[in-house]
């Protein structure tokens, strides 16, 4: 019979504990390595464990449980995908239909030349680490809201409502386009926004460390300015506000920065500039640039990758 068939591929009840109220139906669990096969229904990574997907094809929901791993390439996911606390996605050549959504405490999510719907980062409240959400060669249909960690957009990602982040350690946009509204509050050391494009009002307030609009700054290298479709907001920031070889299609408002922001005379800034500024001097501009302050984070992820593809081997092929 065909339900007993189903089952049979161990396929369990979700009367587990830890699984997410949204998978009230049947799972499959993923330990090891699967390959080109069509998953009937909801697919479930057991906490602690490690699932390596090629080709897999899933036509419903994807939860990673506590401190599991889930590496895909070239998979394709009906639904949505949660990670919950210290699991970690790393997404290759991946499509996810749904939702993208790293739970409170969550390690992070590591997405490449995938294409995802809206993504989350919830808080991280009192959980131990710093999760981070990197996104490179990618295309999001959605908005990307994240509460907490490590962000980076970079390499020609693509986003397709607004980016958001309120108390993130950093928020950073590099070579990128987000088609809504950009906003960074309260990041604990800064925002780096270079050769990107926004087409909605950005607006930064509450950061420490600093806001870099472009090159000249002090927080990360930056090879070229972007581009704000609507007037850009900087507010009560600690740390360096520079703004350099940047277009605004709109004015520049700047209040309760402290020190003053150095806006260069390269930027075409249509709308003026209103509120405290100093012209940024020529040693500004020939500032060495800084080191990539993402480089922990990526080493993180590569260890991290290397573990659960190492595990997943061990285990052998996952009985999908």
């Amino acid at each position: 019979m065909k339900r007993m068939a189903v089952v049979a591929a161990v396929v369990t009840v979700t009367a587990l504990a830890g699984v997410p109220a949204a998978h009230a139906g049947l799972v499959t669990h993923c330990v090891g390595t699967g390959g080109a096969v069509t998953v009937p229904n909801d697919l479930l990574v057991p906490a602690g464990e490690s699932c390596t997907l090629t080709g897999t094809v899933i036509t419903g929901n994807v939860s990673v449980l506590a401190g599991a791993n889930l590496v895909t390439d070239g998979v394709r996911i009906a639904g949505d995908l949660q990670i919950l606390g210290d699991g970690y996605l790393d997404s290759k050549g991946t499509t996810v239909n749904g939702s993208v959504e790293l739970a409170a405490g969550g390690y992070g999510v590591y997405l490449r030349e995938s294409t995802t719907g809206p993504i989350a980062v919830r808080p991280q409240g009192s959980a131990p680490g710093e999760s981070f959400l990197f996104v490179e060669a990618s295309q999001v249909s959605g908005t990307v809201n994240a509460q907490a960690g490590q962000v980076r957009v970079d390499r020609g990602s693509e986003i397709s409502e607004s980016l958001s982040t309120t108390n993130t350690h950093y928020t950073d946009l590099h070579d990128s386009f987000v088609d809504g509204a950009l906003s960074v509050l309260n990041s604990s050391t800064g925002s780096v926004i270079c050769g990107s494009a926004v087409r909605g009002r950005s607006t930064f307030a509450g950061n420490l460390g600093g806001v870099q609009l472009g090159p000249g700054g002090r927080l990360d290298s930056c090879a070229s300015g972007g581009y704000f479709g609507r007037e850009v907001g900087i507010s009560n920031t600690t740390g360096m506000v520079t703004v350099d070889d940047s277009i605004i299609d709109g004015a520049l408002n700047l209040t309760g920065n402290t020190p003053a922001a150095q806006v260069a005379a390269n930027n075409r800034i249509r709308g003026g500039v209103n509120g405290p500024h100093t012209a940024a001097g020529a040693s500004a501009q020939r500032r060495a640039a800084p080191e990539p302050r993402d480089e922990a984070v990526d080493e993180r992820a590569a260890d991290r990758r290397t573990d659960a593809v190492k595990e997943a081997v061990e285990a052998g092929p996952a009985d999908l």
